[in-house]
């Protein structure tokens, strides 16, 4: 019998290890993992699938099915994305399940296979259980094909072979089985290679050597002295998102979760965005984890040698991949059958001008940071003015805006301070470099650029910044001025702006993007880091008690494994969008840093 089954949700658990990353949910079982990256075709997919993923019915999931199973409790081993499973059974029986997959230092480089491993241990009692390993090809159209030797099982996925590799009587996975757990047991699922180890023992091997690494990652992070567990949880998961390969970091995990119920707002976010990017290191950075900046900036210099001083895309596949042509996968119905399911990103085809200083911003940092391998040099600033002049160029025309409009085009102010920030910017990487003349041309471009802003963006009659050119729309980005360095928090124009924002955007304890309708009708959820830049506005304003309580609001929204989607359902609170969603860890992370006590407070 299927255990403890219920509606699917997004309270679910990320494992991961910079190469390939599976989400496990509340019973223990995969319902969500790409392979060979993470926006291949998925090996589990019941995440997009109508049928329940405890049914004996169910296709791509990883079940470990205790048999009577009365409860089941959760929760990663400290300071690592491993986790650890307790299903107890009724008659107290217990087991644990550890799931990771591996990442370790090993012949002087990063050991990260397309791997997930399984162990499987009894506790207390004697527990019987069913093994269900039931992957998905060709976008949950059918079953993987499989092949079986003496200890593994080969299962045929759309864009690999993989191998389970076992001390379990293979017989017993591949006939679903039930029986008695009386000792443990470890699945190794990676690539089709033989397996040249003793599995249980090298299993816990890889183990012990995982979860050392991300301990001592954990350690070198620069935290704030409150909700440290909630910090550290929200950086784990920033790093699962990044595929280190290449340095590329992805949105989400996943694709086509929707915004809110029947929404069509159903996008694949398993690719990387400037913008998101951009957030992420600078989140990161305030943590002290350059690595994860260093290696994103050797992923942005292909990105500006392919661009070539001309158009730059906002997202591109993991690979550098510009065509992320979008189309559906008709065989999953979607999450609780909300379809479509969608492939690809249709808005790599869009002018957002916004990228340009998001590119800029990301690597000025590596102009005056002497912790860097790899400090920027005066070839890359000669490599970056191209990025600055198309900035230039673009600040004061039309675009789809960091929202990806899909059916209408503006002048959009966020877009343009960006552009602004890419010229400033460069001038004080120019005066870094002794470069003084390349300081002046790009302070006067930047000069140039807000004097338009202050001229266009204003809104006299309305008394505060408006979204668009000569328009008087609100967006949430406009709390983003001050960020960005573009107006100071006591400016009365931004104290103006701000209480705009808020009286028109807010409900109840979040914010909403906008407010207008769009392609696809009115917003029916909050997006999860607008709320965040409201609290810190709130702080900036000297609003620091009301700024704590909201901060503490969204914490409880979170699920049990600590982490947020894109957006949150204003009325009930039900989170909605793809998850774990980068841009509501990274206000999770700056808000934690802006509002906690400081250290000497404890000293």
């Amino acid at each position: 019998m299927p255990q403890n089954s219920a509606p699917q949700t997004l309270d679910l658990f990320p494992i991961g290890n910079c190469a390939v990353s599976a989400l496990i949910d509340r019973s223990g079982r995969f319902v969500w993992a790409c392979a060979p990256r993470v926006d291949s075709d998925p090996v589990f997919s019941a995440l997009l699938s109508d049928v329940d993923p405890g049914s004996v019915a169910a296709t791509g999931v990883w079940d470990v099915d205790v048999d009577r199973a009365v409860s089941t409790t959760q929760a990663y081993l400290r300071n690592t994305p491993v986790l650890r499973t307790e299903i107890t059974d009724a008659d107290g029986a217990k087991i644990e399940i550890i799931d990771f997959a591996p990442r370790y230092q090993q012949f002087g480089r990063i050991f990260r296979p397309t791997a997930f491993i399984r162990l499987i241990r009894p506790v207390s009692g004697t527990a019987r259980i069913t093994l269900r390993v039931r992957p998905t090809a060709q976008w949950g159209a059918r079953l993987a094909e499989l092949t079986s030797g003496s200890n593994h099982i080969r299962y045929l996925c759309s864009d690999l072979t993989m191998r389970l590799t076992t001390d379990c009587p293979v017989s017993h996975i591949l006939e679903e089985r039930t029986f008695r757990l009386e000792q443990p047991i470890a699945l190794f699922l990676g690539p089709d290679e033989g397996f040249g180890a003793e599995v249980g023992s090298t299993c816990e091997k890889m183990l012990r050597e995982t979860t050392a690494y991300w301990m001592t990652w954990v350690r070198g992070l620069a935290i704030p002295l409150d909700w440290q567990a909630a910090v550290i949880r929200a950086a784990i998961t920033l790093k699962l998102c990044v595929h280190e390969e290449t340095g590329a970091i992805v949105a989400a995990l996943t694709t086509s979760i929707p915004e809110h119920a029947d929404s069509g707002r159903n996008w694949d976010y398993r690719y990387c965005w400037m913008r998101d990017a951009y957030y992420v290191v600078q989140a990161l950075n305030r943590l002290g984890a350059v690595d994860i900046l260093e290696n994103y900036l050797g992923y942005l210099r292909n990105i500006v040698d392919r661009a070539a001083g001309g158009h730059i895309q906002p997202l591109f596949g993991v690979g550098f991949e510009p065509q992320l042509t979008e189309r559906f996968a008709p065989d999953l119905p979607g999450y609780r059958g909300m379809g479509p399911v969608r492939i690809g990103n249709q808005a790599f085809e869009h002018q957002q001008h916004d990228v340009y200083g998001q590119i800029v911003l990301s690597s000025t940092q590596a102009f005056f940071d002497e912790r860097l391998l790899r400090q920027a040099t005066v070839a890359d600033f000669e490599a970056l003015e191209p990025v600055g002049e198309r900035a230039f160029q673009l600040h004061d025309k039309p675009d789809a805006s960091l929202w990806e409009f899909r059916g209408r085009a503006n002048v959009h102010t966020y877009s343009a301070v960006m552009c602004w920030a890419a010229c400033d910017r460069l001038g004080n990487a120019a005066e870094k470099l002794g470069l003084p003349d390349r300081a002046r041309f790009w302070n006067g471009r930047a000069a140039m650029v807000r004097a338009t802003i202050d001229a266009a963006a204003w809104n006299a009659e309305l008394g505060r910044f408006a979204a668009t050119f000569g328009g008087d729309e609100l967006d949430a980005s406009l709390l983003q001025l001050v960020d960005l360095r573009f107006i100071s928090a006591n400016d009365p124009r931004n104290i103006a702006t701000v209480a705009a924002v808020e009286s028109g955007l807010r409900k109840g304890s979040y914010l909403l993007r906008y407010a207008i309708p769009d392609d696809f009708g009115e917003p029916k959820t909050a997006f999860n880091i607008c709320t965040f830049w409201l609290i810190e506005a709130m702080h900036l304003a000297g609003r620091a008690e009301e700024a704590r309580a909201l901060f503490e609001d969204m914490l409880a929204r979170r699920t049990a494994a600590g982490l947020l989607s894109e957006d949150i359902g204003f009325s009930d609170g039900e989170l909605w969008g793809n998850y774990p969603q980068t841009y509501s860890l990274v206000g999770l992370i700056n808000c934690a840093m802006l509002l906690s006590r400081p250290w000497s407070s404890v000293r």
